[in-house]
């Protein structure tokens, strides 16, 4: 109790206080600009963070995550252009809504749905994670690399259309993991005699990347492309005299968002399934519950509700499995685990034992972060929908700029910068022939877990694969990996030509 409390002491410090606000800030605004997300955001901010204590660092980044949740709606309800992937959902109703003389309406029941589906999935994170951590803990080297390779199935066969080629990404990462020093014997392998390789490929020039600067060059080639075209324009502010949100209305709703909000976080806690799945299944399962069904994607406020709770609340739900096995359900989870990296600290159950104080403020700064979200985003509701009309040849060059600085801060390194350029041309190639580079970062990030545990496991079971019939949870994840794998290679044949 006393670590728990010294942690809720640390997430009140006015250092910590003012970089959650200013997280939830660059979170909102980042991801109300089309193209641009949270996770990209994060990417950038990564090595900037390394000058900060880790709380500072953690709190802040996942700051910019829970902003940048909200902040994907601004533009899904008022271009019926979706900052985000997982606002897609919340433009169904948003954007009807805000044609009817209700975008006030619509933004702040999104705010109101955001931040209670992500402060619900928060709390199912605090309940849950420390007990979660103390079973995995009991865990051995057998189940652990059993538990990898179920989580490079999962994540292969739901992210993107083609198992095929969600395990060809997954490979590459995990190919691309495995150069620098063997971590056993310490004996440099696929280094081609480069001593910058030795120690490996940094995850920041990965991430930075293959995640943000590839995002900049299809931005560029999108302007490139519509440039000749009208841009749309934002719905504007002149709105009906009663365009509100009252208690009452969001009262009216609130078994919605708690549905919704239960949906996101089952979804968030397993491996690969992401924001923009739980929102249509939260939209999809509070229109079927609805008596009036035929009035959801007409501007139905539920329909706005049930969508945008659904997708937040992966964001705190997403940490289960990273806190509790170290292994990251998206890419926002896989860039987290650089930032602990950085600050010293090894994501997985042992967390709660070696750092359990900076974990447990970790998880007061993300509590206090829903209300500040829910502060700031009501306040600067107005002044946030003004940066749709940025110009992107403001925001992309800058961004390019800051993607360079990021690189070369974490390694002090111009090679760092020429791997990032490298990656950011690869992860384009593989966002253009339709390869989910999500998949790419979470191989490359699981990997040196992956062959520390094979390791361990051979060595445990002298050899002898039989040997894993005294091993049943290393079985049953087997089986589950055996079926997820046919399961997608089924839905794929299924949904081919």
């Amino acid at each position: 109790m006393d670590i728990i409390l010294l942690g809720i002491q640390d997430a009140l410090t006015l250092t910590t206080l003012l970089t959650v606000a200013a997280g939830v800030c660059l979170g909102i605004v980042v991801g109300a600009i089309p193209g641009l997300n949270a996770p990209m955001a994060i990417a950038i901010a990564v090595p900037l963070t390394f000058y900060m204590s880790p709380l500072a660092a953690l709190a802040f980044l996942i700051s910019v995550n829970k902003g940048g949740s909200f902040g994907g709606s601004i533009s899904g309800i008022l271009l019926n252009t979706p900052g985000s992937p997982e606002a897609a959902a919340t433009a169904i109703d948003g954007y009807p809504l805000a044609r009817k003389g209700r975008p006030i309406t619509a933004m702040q029941t999104a705010l109101g749905a955001s931040v209670c589906g992500d402060l619900f999935s928060d709390i199912v994170l605090v309940l849950v994670a420390a007990p979660l951590a103390l079973v995995a803990l009991k865990l051995g080297p057998v189940e652990i690399c059993s538990v990898v390779i179920f989580a490079f199935a999962m994540i292969s066969g739901l992210m993107g259309d083609s198992l095929i080629k969600g395990l060809i990404a997954t490979a590459l990462g995990i190919f691309f993991a495995t150069i620098g020093s063997d971590p056993t014997m310490s004996m440099p392998r696929l280094t081609f005699d480069n001593i910058n390789l030795v120690s490996g490929i940094p995850l920041m020039a990965i991430g930075i990347g293959m995640l943000a600067l590839s995002e900049v060059l299809i931005q560029i080639e999108i302007y490139l492309r519509d440039s000749r075209g009208g841009a749309k324009e934002a719905v504007e502010m002149l709105s009906l005299p009663d365009d509100r949100l009252t208690p009452r209305i969001f009262l009216a709703v609130w078994r919605t968002v708690l549905r919704s909000a239960v949906i996101g976080t089952f979804i968030g806690a397993l491996p690969g399934l992401g924001a923009t799945i739980a929102g249509f299944l939260g939209y999809g399962a509070a229109k079927r519950a609805s008596k009036d069904p035929e009035k959801f994607g007409k501007g139905e406020i539920e329909g706005v509700a049930a969508a945008e709770a659904a997708n937040s609340a992966v964001v705190g739900a997403n940490l289960i499995p990273l806190l509790t096995l170290g292994i990251p359900g998206n890419v926002t989870s896989a860039l987290l685990v650089g930032a602990f990296i950085i600050h010293g600290v090894a994501p997985g159950p042992w967390m709660f034992e070696e750092h359990g104080r900076l974990i447990y403020s970790m998880f007061a700064a993300m509590i206090i972060a829903n209300f500040l979200n829910w502060i700031i985003g009501g306040a600067g509701l107005r002044l946030f929908a003004k940066v749709l009309a940025i110009p992107k040849p403001v925001i992309l060059p800058a961004l390019v700029f800051l993607c360079i600085t990021g690189s070369y801060l974490n390694d002090q390194s111009f090679f760092a910068i020429e791997l990032t350029i490298a990656f950011a041309i690869f992860g384009f190639l593989m966002r253009k022939l339709g390869y989910p580079f999500v998949t790419f970062i979470i191989g490359f990030v699981l990997t040196p877990m992956l062959e520390l545990s094979l390791s361990q496991a051979y060595i445990l079971m002298e050899g002898n694969i039989a040997a894993l019939v005294n091993y049943p949870i290393a079985i049953a994840l087997v089986a589950m990996t055996v079926a997820v794998i046919v399961r997608a290679f089924l839905r794929g044949r299924k949904s081919g030509p």
